[in-house]
């Protein structure tokens, strides 16, 4: 049985294998002082198998591959080779014969999957929305035609596919996936040295749902009855201020992952209304509103729009530069500004953006510098985009000190085991909320501090 791609962090085999991998990696650095790797830094992965060695290492057994390129070249020994050799990407004459010339290219990355059937990638994206880059920042521009609509460029080039297609298409049977970065850290994508990534949403997950099809994956997702219940804090006629626990939605997604509102709409036999009026991120427990009227909601929504409601977050952040730490009694409160855009080939996750982003700003206080090498953090944010918060933390333009247990930005926590026993999680906390009650005008102030931090 294989264990799904998408858990992490990987398992303890391909965690070893990919230190093997940036053992390799370095050395290649060290006599490549012109690598891009210097600069820029690059997705690599393994796969671990059953069958005879094929490295010639003792140990664990396993494949490795780099995203892309690397240093303008395919063949690297000790890698698998690419799913489709191209020597360059096509470049038209013109718009229209770029596509043809990229139309082409895709019909020749043929992928199989578990049941042995073959779909290229024209056939695999065909009924996913892709927007194009051009696209991306006129979204008025975007065709609803989805058969004029390319599959994304660089799709089937991921350390992913390219190592399931090589099991594949040579009788070996995959145990387990990891991809981790090694190199220069990412300054839009946020992608640290070492740390362990899930596949990306907008290029890899439509391949790998075809390749993995027809193998035995292991269940990893996890029902509402594992996780602790929401606690209700405070509730009357019209609204609810509850306890979101670490691993539940704020509001139904769509993977059919449990939420707050599924639970109180499913538990509690008469609540016919609840909506949550802000959310919190999947991995992100504390406070959290939810309305029991349509018109308690659209008020509760007026106050966040305009930002009349006080919010602050407890977090616990490893950082990546000792001089953060060092100099934290110096410089104990500050402000973050980085723009953030959604990553259209990889959601949820968000990117820095000067040119196109949106105002992101958050103001932090370092309240505590930990004996192991931590500290607590409290972010107050003065604007609510997505994941902002874990951004600005871990960007190196922002805090640069990632979230313990960020597996989007830090590649370091579970989605499973971990959540349950307290260990692996997000260690961000919604601690603190004041608000007026819409009906009865009764100044709301909860305070909850992050008892697991």
């Amino acid at each position: 049985m294989m264990l799904s791609p998408f858990v992490l962090p990987p398992s303890a085999d391909a965690q070893e294998a990919a230190r093997k991998v940036i053992e390799r990696v370095h050395a290649y650095m060290r006599v490549h002082p012109e690598s891009e790797l210097h600069r820029c830094g690059k997705m690599f992965g393994v796969l671990i198998y059953n069958g005879e060695l094929i490295n010639g290492e003792n140990g664990v057994n396993y494949l490795a591959a780099f995203s892309a390129k690397l240093d303008g070249s395919y063949d690297h020994e000790g890698f698998v080779p690419p799913v489709y050799a191209m020597t360059d990407e096509p470049i038209g004459t013109s718009k229209e014969e770029s596509r043809r010339l990229q139309k082409l290219l895709f019909a020749n990355y043929n992928f199989v999957n578990g049941k042995g059937e073959t779909k290229n990638l024209l056939e695999i994206f065909k009924d996913e929305k892709v927007v194009s880059p051009d696209d991306w920042f006129n979204k008025s521009q975007i065709t609803n035609h989805k058969s004029q609509i390319l599959p994304p460029s660089g799709a089937g080039e991921c350390c992913a596919p390219k190592l399931l297609q090589y099991a594949l298409t040579h009788g070996i049977t995959p145990l387990a996936l990891a991809e981790f970065w090694v190199g220069a850290p990412s300054r839009t994508e946020i992608r640290q040295e070492g740390a362990f990534y899930a596949p990306c949403s907008g290029k890899c997950v439509p391949i790998l749902r075809h390749m993995l099809e027809g193998l035995e994956i292991e269940d990893w997702r996890l029902k509402i009855e594992d996780f602790q219940k929401p606690e209700i804090l405070f509730e009357d006629d019209y609204l609810m201020v509850v306890n979101k626990p670490a691993g539940l939605l704020s509001v139904p997604g769509k993977n059919d992952e449990p939420s707050v509102e599924d639970y109180f709409k499913f538990k509690i036999s008469n609540c016919k209304f609840i909506k949550a009026v802000h959310r919190l991120d999947q991995d992100t427990s504390g406070l959290l509103v939810l309305a029991k009227t349509p018109e308690v909601y659209k008020t509760l929504q007026s106050y966040f729009q305009r930002r009349d409601i006080l919010k602050r977050y407890e977090a616990v952040l490893r950082p990546n530069d000792d001089a953060l730490l060092n100099g934290a009694n110096d410089a104990n409160d500050g402000m973050i500004d980085l723009p953030l855009l959604p990553n259209p080939y990889d959601r949820p996750r968000q990117m820095v953006d000067r040119e196109h982003g949106k105002v992101a700003i958050t103001r932090y206080t370092i309240r505590e510098i930990r004996a192991d090498g931590t500290m607590l953090v409290d972010f107050y944010p003065l604007t609510g985009r997505t994941h902002q918060l874990r951004v600005h933390a871990a960007h190196p333009e922002g805090l640069n000190a990632p979230i313990v247990g960020d597996r989007l930005y830090n590649g370091d926590a579970s989605l499973n085991g971990g959540l349950l026993n307290g260990e692996g999680r997000l260690m961000l906390h919604a601690a603190e909320i004041k608000f007026m009650h819409p009906v009865t005008s009764h100044e709301m102030h909860f305070c909850l501090p992050f008892t697991q931090g």
